[in-house]
């Protein structure tokens, strides 16, 4: 089952706007004219709104592969950067229609993360081979034949999204671990520079999602000892204020973890956020 949330974060409303035992919905993006969220599910996109008893509606796209939960909005609120199970990303428009193919390196698994607030690069883990540690990849959109590689140090790296002014992109990585998995917060200057921690936890701290003021931010939290961010585990969504990333404002106990806030999930006034989670019997 999959539960689809939108969380208030000033009164702490939590409201389920749609449950589905039909569709694995997961990692909801919130369009920027605030009416809709975007999921995908059963290897499509869908658009709901973010009210309850909507019901979610399939985006009919052509030549676009299997999507997975990796997909981002286009700053210019009409199009969405989808990543494929052909391990490409493309370029859709949200109502439909024709995807076009943006990446071209072959061999390589481009899981997209991150636009840039002027919408003319994209941040990506790259992987080549799942046995070796993802690596933060920027490329631009106009020509994404070749990528530069940012060096953000040892260890695996996921959730590359930069902050809302373009100073910083703000990821998860291993690369402090002293035990396998053990994922903590960091952030990068744009265009590469000292690896800043944003906060020490014995805790396994994936996708730091800031909201669009830049005044807040929601990650997820999994137990001590977790690898990768698998499905199915009791975790919670931390809210903090990007002030201070140490003191939680607020966490949210939650059955679910892969699929539940991969993405971005803000909406444009920043008091909310959506997530997903995945009841276990």
């Amino acid at each position: 089952m999959a539960r689809i949330h939108v969380h208030t974060i000033e009164t702490g409303e939590d409201s389920v706007v749609h449950e589905s035992r039909d569709v694995l919905f997961e990692a909801p993006n919130w369009t920027t004219d605030g009416q809709a969220l975007i999921l995908n599910g059963n290897g499509a996109l869908w658009s709901l709104a973010p009210a309850a008893g909507s019901e979610p509606a399939r985006i009919e796209h052509l030549d676009l592969p299997e999507a997975n939960n990796d997909h981002v909005l286009d700053p210019d609120g009409r199009h969405i950067f989808v990543s494929a199970m052909d391990q490409h990303i493309y370029r859709a428009g949200l109502t439909g229609g024709a995807a076009t193919r943006v990446t071209s390196e072959a061999g390589v698994w481009h899981f997209l993360h991150g636009v840039s607030p002027d919408g003319k690069r994209l941040a990506y883990v790259r992987i080549v081979d799942f046995g070796e540690p993802g690596r933060l990849a920027v490329t631009s959109v106009d020509d994404a034949s070749e990528s530069l590689l940012v060096d953000t140090g040892a260890g695996h790296i996921d959730g590359p999204e930069w902050s809302p002014d373009g100073r910083w992109i703000y990821f998860n990585t291993e690369r402090w671990a002293q035990r396998p998995g053990h994922a903590q917060l960091a952030r990068i200057p744009d265009g590469g520079g000292e690896v800043e921690r944003l906060v020490a936890s014995d805790t396994v701290d994936w996708f730091p999602h800031l909201s669009p003021d830049g005044r807040a931010a929601v990650y997820l939290e999994y137990p001590t000892g977790t690898e990768g961010h698998p499905a199915d585990l009791a975790v919670q969504l931390v809210v903090v204020g990007t002030d201070d990333w140490s003191r939680p404002r607020r966490r949210i106990a939650v059955p679910g973890g892969q699929g539940t806030i991969n993405v971005n999930s803000w909406a444009p006034d920043s008091r909310r956020f959506a997530y997903v989670s995945y009841p276990i019997r």
